[in-house]
């Protein structure tokens, strides 16, 4: 039988991981977060800054959206008021790492956006409204055209570096353009070859590799291509279709390993669709990443591409499993809801 004070300590080390937010519980993992973006929370307990910009279409006046309190939701009154009788955009979405690893509006690359100079849209900052423990949110709504990078960020994952990455996404808004990803791109917004980039692709492409099912599925773009397993163009049957309402969506990699897993982000645990050795093509092993960061597009800002996301955070080093259960468990007590 436990004694009091092993059952208090055991409650203490609990209400500790509770507490923590994702990158308080990557950084325990020895795998500290080196981008944090999320618009309708806080990803780590003690972080109170900024978490998002909108602009205005009425006067082009700005406001930062802060969460209601420390490691908390994302402050919506503030927006809805900003925003009352206008429309907004999210024009930057802040890394809460401190290393400046913010994301705005992607740059023409080698395909050109529908916005200035051949950029591409920011996205509405009112068209997917949720709550968060009964808290309203906003998520970064991505429709065809929308895109935002950040082609000079520090600390990611470069060469064969090893990296983690997870993201929270909708399950329902997806298509088979390229490409919906969240991940480590190219520096050029241009295609540099194989093995250049490692990010989370969400959607129902069939182009490249794909799953189980009519997706849409959790897969890697490893440039050049979505992969699900080893087989370039293959198929991974073990990759299935994610219909749930929010999916968290999880890719990581390190020299000759990489791994897909997913779950539901409302309820359980995780599971691995594949964990194994890199495509069997050239350019793969070793990898060539970068370090850029992209959202909503391909690596050469390839904007045909819709889905929404909701947070996300790149790692340097290849997160456990335990690690990631943890985080798991702290996205399904944010209690994600319509």
């Amino acid at each position: 039988m436990l004694s009091r004070s092993k059952i208090f300590t055991l409650l203490a080390a609990f209400a500790a991981t509770a507490a923590a937010g994702p990158c308080d519980i990557y950084a325990s993992g020895g795998t500290p977060c080196v981008a944090a973006h999320g618009t309708v929370r806080a990803l780590f307990t003690a972080y109170s800054g900024a978490l998002y910009q909108v602009t205005r279409s009425s006067d082009n006046g700005v406001t930062d959206i802060h969460p209601l309190s420390a490691g908390g939701v994302a402050n919506a009154a503030t927006q809805d008021s900003f925003c009352s009788g206008t429309t907004c955009v999210i024009s930057i979405i802040y890394d809460q790492t401190g290393r400046g690893n913010h994301l705005t509006r992607a740059p023409r690359g080698g395909f050109s956006g529908p916005g200035p100079n051949g950029a591409d849209n920011l996205a509405s900052a009112t068209a997917a409204p949720i709550h968060l423990n009964g808290q309203k949110a906003y998520g970064v709504f991505i429709a065809p055209g929308d895109g935002y990078r950040n082609n000079a960020a520090s600390g990611t994952a470069t060469g064969d570096g090893a990296q983690g990455m997870y993201a929270v996404l909708d399950g329902t808004h997806f298509n088979g353009a390229c490409c919906f990803d969240y991940g480590n791109a190219e520096r050029s917004s241009t295609d540099t070859g194989n093995g250049h980039m490692e990010a989370i692709y969400f959607g129902n492409s069939r182009t490249w590799g794909t799953g189980s099912g009519n997706g849409p599925w959790i897969m890697a773009d490893l440039e050049n291509g979505l992969f699900s397993g080893a087989t370039p163009f293959g198929q991974n049957t073990a990759d299935p279709t994610m219909s749930f309402r929010f999916v968290t969506a999880i890719v990581k990699g390190q020299p000759n390993n990489w791994a897909i897993k997913g779950g539901n982000a409302a309820s359980g645990g995780l599971s691995t669709f594949y964990n194994g050795v890199r495509p069997n093509a050239a350019g793969y092993n070793p990898m060539s990443k970068e370090g850029a960061i992209i959202l909503g597009i391909g690596g050469d800002n390839s904007d045909g591409a819709q889905g929404t996301f909701y947070e996300g955070v790149m790692t340097s080093g290849f997160p456990s499993d335990a690690t990631e259960t943890s985080v798991q468990a702290n996205i399904v007590a944010a209690k994600y809801t319509t």
